[in-house]
């Protein structure tokens, strides 16, 4: 199933990152450039690598310059995150381009891509989630309330793999079609952010 694929790799990408546990380590992609494992393994990269961007944000110590450029790091993470994102459709687009929608074909809420990036970002709660149930220094009853927490995730993750087995498997029999819409990302752009255009007058 194209899910399990998918857990595999985020789960592997994960663990390369905490390998080293640094923001500033560049990805280096097992995968080839071409193949749709490379998008899924530099999806996840780029979450993994924006989870702990947030961590350090909320430092309460953290010099707001720094702050500042660990902002703007992360607008930049969001766009690469939504590019691959598209890219990833762009496989699913290209993948299904001869199944014909039969007449009361529907379409979905979300495209298969963006499902699968909720996949990714369930992949990173579940391992932080496993490492506070692992906590030595933590207190039992905390421990205790991360399991059940672990629970739900994972039971989520079942749930939303299954989902998306089915929307691609409703895609292959025509069921539902396909519909992707470019994000329309307005702040990053100098034409469409006031506060951008409007400093350039």
């Amino acid at each position: 199933m194209f899910t399990q694929l998918c857990n595999k790799i985020f789960n592997e990408s994960i663990a390369d990152y905490h390998q080293y546990d640094d923001v500033n380590r560049l990805i280096s992609n097992p995968y080839e450039k071409s193949s749709i494992e490379h998008l899924l393994y530099l999806k996840n990269w780029i979450d993994t690598v924006q989870w702990h961007l947030e961590d350090i944000i909320r430092n309460p110590q953290i010099d707001p310059v720094e702050a500042l450029g660990i902002k703007r790091w992360i607008d930049r993470s969001n766009q690469e995150r939504t590019d691959v994102v598209e890219y990833i459709d762009s496989y699913f687009l290209e993948k299904y381009k001869t199944v014909v929608p039969a007449a009361n074909a529907s379409i979905n809420t979300e495209s298969p891509a963006w499902a699968i990036d909720r996949l990714s970002i369930l992949a990173l709660k579940i391992y932080h989630m496993q490492e506070e149930v692992n906590r030595t220094d933590a207190s039992e009853e905390h421990r205790q309330a991360c399991q059940r927490k672990l629970n739900v995730l994972q039971e989520q993750q079942r749930d939303l793999s299954a989902a998306i087995e089915e929307l691609l498997s409703d895609i292959a029999a025509g069921k539902k079609f396909m519909k992707v819409y470019k994000q329309m990302k307005m702040y990053n752009d100098p034409s469409l952010n006031p506060v951008l255009y409007k400093n350039e007058q």
